[in-house]
Order: structure tokens, then C-alpha cells, then sequence
């Protein structure tokens, strides 16, 4: 069956937040590196990881779930 690429599902990254890749430092390097390659001004991703050091470590989840949770699942 052919089909036409739009309707294949974008494949999600995923994280281990109980892992290396789970520490905070990593996400923001995640956040920074990824707000790149979205195109987003350095302004915005400035915003973004000033955000994610405001708070504890679930405030920066939940930052950085807002704003890269559409391509990216967060495994606890």
C-alpha cells in the first residue's frame, strides 16, 4: 500500500529522566541545541532556559515539556 508521507506519524524522541540524559544540565544543552535547529531567536531560547533555571527540577520539566514535549517523550 502506498502512502503519502504526511500521514506517517513524526517519530518522537525519547528521554530517560533516570539516566545521564535525565540531568538538568543536559536538558537545557537539549533546549538549546533544539531551539536552533527550530529556527527560534536567541532571545526566545535565552527565555526559554532562564525559565527552566527559575524553579526546582520539575518546574524545568515542565518547561522544557511545554515547549519540546511535541517531538519529545519524558520517561521517568
Amino acid at each position: 500500500m502506498i502512502r503519502c508521507k504526511t500521514e506517517k506519524p513524526p517519530q518522537k524522541l525519547e528521554i530517560d529522566l533516570s539516566g545521564p540524559e535525565g540531568n538538568a544540565y543536559v536538558l537545557m544543552a537539549y533546549a538549546e541545541r533544539w531551539g536552533r535547529q527550530l529556527g527560534y531567536s536567541s532571545h526566545k531560547i535565552k527565555s526559554i532556559i532562564d525559565e527552566m533555571k527559575l524553579t526546582n527540577y520539575e518546574g524545568l520539566l515542565y518547561t522544557f515539556d511545554r515547549e519540546f514535549g511535541s517531538f519529545v517523550t519524558l520517561w521517568r
